[in-house]
Formats: structure tokens, C-alpha cells, sequence
């Protein structure tokens, strides 16, 4: 069974639209086939793992030692981490695929480490290599702008961004699993 590591807010409580479309992908990737990582705590962790698990899906949540919060009661699989960069790894690692869902700085830091490290090859050392990457537009439109800037650095260069092939942008999560199905 493939697995997704989905990253994403903590903050969206049922009842908001955020809520509702985390909980919406998590059912379509269980009806899939696919199994849902993420950080296994709240917000869209919670969301993507409940509409996973109402679809009888397996949910992996990866926490860590360093706050006192537990999974949250969707998590099938609980894997306990005793750092935040342990934490990281461990999500990366265990993906298949990565969909970043609108968030706030740590799930930045979650996308830019699952990005550098496969426009590194750092990825195809620990994990056997580049995998798909999908990002959520708009939300995360002005952060992708803004990096393909780096190929304009240097005005008379032609070279080209190439961490800029990595990710995918998705307007909807349908799009997103129906990606993933063509790909995985």
C-alpha cells in the first residue's frame, strides 16, 4: 500500500472549509487505496486522518516526545519521535507522496526540507528518490513565485531553477488524488 504524508495546519476545527476539504482528500486517498501520514495531531492532521479512517483507511500519525499532545483519536498507527527534526525525517521517509495542504511555518519547514532534500538527491540516498510533490494553489502560490525568482538572480546566466520541476501545483483535492493515482 502506497502512502501519502499530508502536511498542514494544526489550527482548522471541524466546521471550518478547510476542515471539511482535508477530511474530503483523506476519504478520496482511502478509497484509492492509499494510506495517510501526517503529523497526527490536529486541524488538517485530524481532518485528512478522520476522512481517511471513516473510509476504512490505515492513518499514520508521526508525533513527538517534545509536546505533551497525543494522536488524535483517527490515528491508527502512533510513531513517536524524540525531536522535531526526527519528526520531519520520519514523515518524509514514510511518504510515498507529499501533499502540502495550506499551513502556517511548520508546514513551510515541511515543504522546504521534502524539497531540498529531493533537489539535493539527499532524498534518493535515504528513501529511494524524487517523488511526487504536490502543493496546494493558491495558498502556496506566492511562496513558489517567489523561489523561481532564484533563476533571475544572475541576468545574463541561462541556467534555470531546476527545483522549480519538482512540485506540482493542485487547485482542488480531487485534482491532487487523481494525480497521484496516474502517478503511484
Amino acid at each position: 500500500m502506497k502512502t501519502i504524508t499530508i502536511f498542514g495546519s494544526s489550527l482548522p476545527h471541524e466546521g471550518s472549509s478547510a476542515y471539511a476539504e482535508a477530511r474530503g482528500l483523506g476519504r478520496l486517498l482511502a478509497e484509492g487505496g492509499f494510506a495517510v501520514c501526517n503529523g497526527g495531531y490536529g486541524g488538517l492532521m485530524e481532518a485528512s486522518a478522520r476522512g481517511a479512517r471513516e473510509a476504512d483507511g490505515h492513518t499514520i500519525g508521526v508525533t513527538c516526545v517534545l509536546w505533551a499532545s497525543r494522536a488524535n483519536p483517527w490515528i491508527v498507527e502512533e510513531i513517536r519521535t524524540h525531536s522535531f527534526l526526527e519528526r520531519l525525517t520520519t514523515l518524509i521517509e514514510r511518504g510515498d507522496a507529499y501533499l502540502v495542504l495550506p499551513g502556517g511555518t511548520g508546514t513551510l519547514a515541511e515543504l522546504a526540507l521534502v524539497w531540498e532534500m529531493m533537489n539535493k538527491s539527499a532524498l534518493a540516498k535515504t528513501v529511494g528518490g524524487r517523488k511526487p510533490l504536490l502543493v496546494m494553489s493558491p495558498y502556496w502560490q506566492p511562496v513558489i513565485e517567489c523561489l523561481r525568482q532564484e533563476g533571475q538572480l544572475n541576468s545574463r546566466s541561462t541556467w534555470r531553477a531546476p527545483a522549480m520541476e519538482i512540485v506540482t501545483l493542485v487547485t482542488t483535492v480531487d485534482e491532487a488524488v487523481e494525480y497521484l493515482r496516474k502517478q503511484l
